[in-house]
């Protein structure tokens, strides 16, 4: 008897009604996304209306991004519902740092087996991050790979368009020595530096379940697994009442990468260092891993995920904006002539 074409694709690896149930269990989550509770998905395009009433020159943003090496922590756990979290805020807090709101997103998932339990959960995670971004999930991929990935392996990866106003974009063109730069602290490690995580504690090979004392008694798998926080609605809200003068996402490169981007040029910001609220998990890889300051600075946020540059006129009106929209705000530097970061 002849096989069918399906029984064919299994027997290479790929599994066709695992991908059929994988989407069937996405649906649940995806719906959550949607404007008024609209579920589409199975087609070929994601659609999503651009809403562009009242803008004089509405400019698309995009940005797309994955969650690096801390997919590996996912595996060893075996926790799968909040790296999707990750994969969202990697793309919608890039989008925001020039102004636009985050209108939809999509996602690649690349795996060596689809198991639909473990697909649904993941994307039970970046449902949860477009609903905390408030942007619409519109589709994505899946795409089995046998015989290049391992059956356990997988990446993440996303992509989101968002809308501004051309003359509402976030510019640094009136920013000047004597403006003050806030910080929005980060739940932690976020999705940057992983691995160089994974050498200082040998991840594959720690106990990532027992308490740590240095971490308040929580699990460094925990801890590390933790969320990258989004900041998109604190950020929309103070647009919205506040003039910003500049914008950056905290992630790879650290404040040494990060912070020049936003800032104009010709000028620089001065930080002190005792001033910066890092979490105890960058003390106990700088501990653990022998690593000099400058280098824990230029590899991770250090505890800033994000920050804003205001005038000073503005800085605790901008706190105050922040703070009630769910943020810990402070003032954690002043623009200065020159160029770059000094902390001193």
């Amino acid at each position: 008897m002849q096989k069918s074409y399906s029984e064919s694709y299994k027997a290479a690896g790929v599994d066709i009604t695992a991908g059929y149930r994988a989407v069937e269990l996405m649906k649940k989550h995806i719906a959550r996304t949607m404007p008024e509770g609209k579920e589409e998905i199975g087609g070929f395009g994601g659609l999503f209306p651009l809403p562009i009433n009242g803008m004089k020159d509405p400019v698309l943003v995009s940005g797309t991004d994955g969650v690096g090496t801390k997919l590996r922590l996912a595996q060893l756990l075996g926790k799968y519902g909040t790296i999707g979290i990750d994969c969202v805020a990697m793309c919608v807090n890039d989008v925001i740092c020039c102004g636009a709101k985050p209108l939809f997103f999509l996602d690649y998932i690349a795996c060596g087996r689809n198991i639909p339990e473990k697909i649904a959960e993941i994307v039970g995670g970046v449902a949860e991050g477009c609903v905390q971004a408030g942007c619409a999930l519109i589709g994505g991929e899946t795409a089995e790979h046998p015989g290049t990935m391992s059956e356990e392996d997988f990446d993440l990866a996303g992509f989101t368009v968002g809308i501004a106003d051309r003359e509402k974009l976030v510019c640094s063109d009136k920013m000047k020595a004597g403006d003050i730069m806030l910080a929005l602290p980060s739940s932690g490690v976020h999705s940057n530096g992983f691995s160089l995580v994974r050498k200082v504690f040998d991840i594959e090979h720690a106990d990532l379940l027992s308490p740590v004392k240095e971490l308040g008694g929580k699990g460094l798998g925990e801890v590390l697994l933790t969320p990258t926080k989004i900041y998109v609605k604190p950020v929309l809200a103070l647009l919205s009442e506040v003039e910003v003068k500049g914008i950056s996402h905290i992630t790879g490169g650290g404040f040494y990468e990060n912070m020049p981007r936003s800032i104009k040029k010709g000028l620089g910001v001065r930080i002190p260092k005792s001033g910066v609220k890092a979490p105890a998990i960058f003390s106990l890889i700088r501990e653990k891993g022998g690593i000099c300051e400058h280098d824990m600075f230029n590899t991770f946020n250090m505890g800033v995920g994000m920050s804003i540059v205001v005038s000073e006129k503005d800085a605790d009106r901008a706190i105050s904006v922040l703070n009630a929209h769910g943020e810990s705000a402070y003032p954690i530097g002043t623009i200065v002539e020159g160029d770059g970061v000094e902390l001193v």
